[in-house]
């Protein structure tokens, strides 16, 4: 039996790292070597497709007209189509070519690596993608997490509102959506440091399809979805308890520690997030079995209490 349990184990960490991919068919005439098989390898290698839509987000994109003496601008906002791509191997630095149009009369070619620079896909998911991995956007949302936890600390401190950990409400559903999103985090990283090929065609190319999907992309979706269905839940536990204005405060809170969350444990150094995730689920594990722990209710508003005394919930007293 040991046996057994320690072959499904290799089994399971063999299957992860095989199904980090996204599976690419290259047809037998790309094994011939000849002009039309390296046009099919590029296109392939290439982690968007033909007629892939972009939005440009420079000021001025310049598009050069055959045979490169001409050139055309875009703008920001304009949106683009990939017409064709080319190897064009007497240019080293810029050997790919990427021919792009915005209307039947603004057409040209642009270097790969300076047009996906400066745009990005029109599909929603890849904009918000786009949004939480912009570089000025992670600083702003650290600095407002930091603050609001300062804030939020301050108040708890005076028992006047409620926070995850400290004050916190009687519920596993913050516990909880904090262990997935801390989850969802340690899978993102993994996935930037060992497969980040498989993240950026999911970024050209995304779905919500989890079964659609390499296994681990596949699991960074299913966290995504259940972290969304816990955040209701949350909801609906969090104003059955609280008013309002402690209800708000408290999400607050959350919100910006989960942020805090994520941004420390996608930038922290992979092997050092892993054993930051045991140990926090550790510490979940440790504190849910203690929220269970409540043999007593008030008799005047039914909520769970540790031991008999005053009532946190409404102040009734209960001997």
């Amino acid at each position: 039996m040991k046996h057994l349990r320690y072959f499904l184990g290799i089994l399971f960490l063999l299957l992860c790292m095989t199904a980090c991919h996204y599976r690419t068919t290259l047809s037998s005439a790309v094994k011939n070597g000849s002009e039309d098989s390296v046009a099919v390898s590029v296109q392939k290698e290439r982690p968007y497709a033909l007629n892939s839509n972009f939005r440009v987000t420079a000021d001025t994109l310049w598009l050069r007209l055959l045979p490169l003496l001409d050139s055309i601008p875009v703008r920001e906002g304009d949106e683009l189509v990939v017409a064709e791509i080319s190897l064009r191997t007497e240019m080293q630095d810029d050997s790919v070519w990427v021919k792009v149009a915005r209307d039947q009369e603004t057409i040209g070619w642009i270097p790969e690596h300076q047009l996906l620079t400066h745009i990005v896909p029109v599909d929603p998911i890849s904009r918000c993608i786009h949004l939480f991995s912009n570089s000025h956007t992670l600083p702003f949302f650290l600095v407002l997490a930091v603050f609001f936890l300062c804030f939020v600390y301050r108040a708890v401190r005076r028992k006047q509102i409620k926070l995850i950990w400290l004050n916190d409400i009687d519920s596993v559903f913050p516990i909880t959506l904090s262990w997935l999103l801390v989850a969802a985090a340690t899978l993102y990283n993994s996935m930037q440091h060992f497969v980040p090929e498989t993240w950026e065609r999911y970024y050209y190319d995304p779905s919500l399809n989890p079964f659609d999907l390499p296994f681990v992309l596949g699991l960074f979706v299913l966290s995504v979805f259940f972290i969304l269905l816990l955040g209701v839940a949350l909801l609906d536990d969090l104003f059955h308890q609280t008013s309002f204005e402690v209800a708000f405060f408290y999400l607050l809170g959350l919100a910006s520690y989960c942020i805090f969350l994520y941004i420390f444990f996608t930038y922290l150094w992979v092997y050092l997030a892993y054993v930051g995730f045991i140990g926090y689920t550790l510490w979940c594990v440790r504190q849910l079995r203690k929220s269970h722990g409540y043999p007593y209710a008030c008799g005047s508003c039914g909520a769970k209490m540790r031991s008999k005394g005053i009532c946190p919930h409404c102040g009734a007293l209960n001997e």
